[in-house]
């Protein structure tokens, strides 16, 4: 594997963007006391709808950033959005009520979409032979961001220092990224545009045709179900350790970086060693894993096993994002990738913010986020099968493959 400027661009760039999801879920239960809507008093359904909107805001962004990136190409609008999140990220570390919070995150979720939308058809048009392997590794910084983001923040959060200061200090690190983007760049390793503008017509003809692809909605299905059962323990394992166990935010952040350390070693694993002809083995008996392992969470009675649990989830659910989107690539030859990626996550960030929303529901109205977190094993049940009856892997369109 061969990397180049703009695969460490993308790295920092996905870093960033898991360290701006982070650190709210991690200081969630600190957060939710300084601006009124404690989780221990019925706040839950909020805590899940900051998600929510941010959900919305990424899936508009997500929809439109294809016909954006045809007609100003890929690199000004990935930099851009970069930029553009780390603007909404500072005004929510300076959010003094709840509902000005929601409207930074809402503006930061407009970039972060962008971001989810370009970043896997960036990387596609950055290595076109062999692609799920590239696509699975730099998407493990998500993961890494995830990782150092709760480790570090949740520990900061138990010496005292406010939730405000972090995302500030996450707001800056999106400047950084942007910066690796947008600077000129140099003639002899330019960024691989296509050639001329791409009209609005032609773009939204590459999506009628994926829309008219039955095979498409299974995929489209599976992917909202990876992304609400990997978000659901992304964005609540923290709270639930805060609210069930030990009132603790290291601890908290310990225990999403176990998920987060288990997503870092399957992606950069599985980046490594898997061929694209394996993803669809490799996507159904993650599933059947994960759905094994997560059974036995709201089960777990000591930390120690939660933790366990928690990084072995990580792994079980690590290659289904990029694996789902690379091997729908090769279900649907002669599709525009790009605008399959695009729909396809369209489908999973909603999925994100709609289960993460249910999950909080469902606390609320059971009285313990234990009897929600069994969302988590009925989402891996659904990938697995939607994706296992799909019939044989083609790879006639490996080139174009996520």
């Amino acid at each position: 594997m061969t990397f180049g400027r703009y695969d460490y661009a993308t790295f920092n760039s996905f870093f960033a963007y898991a360290a701006g999801s982070m650190v709210i879920p991690v200081g969630l239960v600190s957060l939710a006391r300084d601006l009124g809507f404690s989780l221990e008093s019925g706040g839950m359904t909020a805590g899940g709808a900051l998600q929510l909107g941010r959900t919305i805001s990424m899936v508009a962004a997500m929809l439109l950033c294809g016909f954006a990136a045809g007609r100003w190409g890929k690199r000004r609008m990935f930099g851009g959005a970069v930029a553009l999140m780390g603007v909404g990220i500072a005004l929510c570390a300076a959010a003094p009520v709840y509902v000005i919070l929601l409207l930074a995150l809402m503006v930061a979720g407009i970039g972060e979409g962008v971001i989810e939308g370009l970043g896997t058809p960036f990387v596609q048009d950055l290595h076109p032979v062999e692609p799920g392997r590239y696509i699975n590794f730099s998407h493990s910084f998500w993961s890494i961001g995830v990782l150092v983001t709760v480790l570090f923040s949740g520990g900061l959060m138990s010496l005292g220092i406010s939730w405000r200061f972090l995302l500030a200090g996450v707001a800056a690190l999106s400047s950084l990224a942007a910066a690796g983007l947008l600077l000129p760049e140099s003639p002899a390793h330019r960024y691989p545009e296509h050639p001329a503008p791409i009209h609005w017509k032609t773009i939204r003809g590459h999506a009628a045709e994926i829309c008219r692809a039955g095979r498409f909605w299974v995929f489209f299905a599976a992917m909202a179900f990876a992304g609400g059962g990997e978000f659901c323990l992304t964005f609540w394992c923290a709270s639930y350790i805060r609210l069930n166990f030990v009132d603790s935010a290291w601890a908290g952040g310990f225990g999403t970086a176990c998920f987060a350390g288990g997503m870092v070693l399957g992606r950069t694993g599985w980046g490594y060693l898997i061929r694209q002809h394996q993803l669809k083995p490799l996507i159904v008996w993650s599933a059947m894993a994960g759905v094994a392992v997560t059974l036995f969470i709201p089960w777990a009675a000591r930390l120690p096993s939660l933790f366990a649990l928690l990084f072995l989830s990580g792994v079980a659910t690590a290659p289904f994002w990029p694996s789902i989107q690379s091997y729908s690539a090769d279900r649907l030859p002669g599709v525009d990738t790009t605008m399959l990626f695009i729909l396809l996550s369209c489908a999973g960030v909603p999925g994100c913010g709609v289960f993460a929303w249910l999950m909080g529901y469902i606390g609320n109205h059971s009285g313990s986020l234990r009897t929600a977190f069994y969302l988590v094993p009925a989402c891996y049940l659904a990938v697995g099968g939607l994706v296992g009856c799909n019939g044989t892997g083609s790879t006639s369109n490996q080139a174009a493959g996520r």
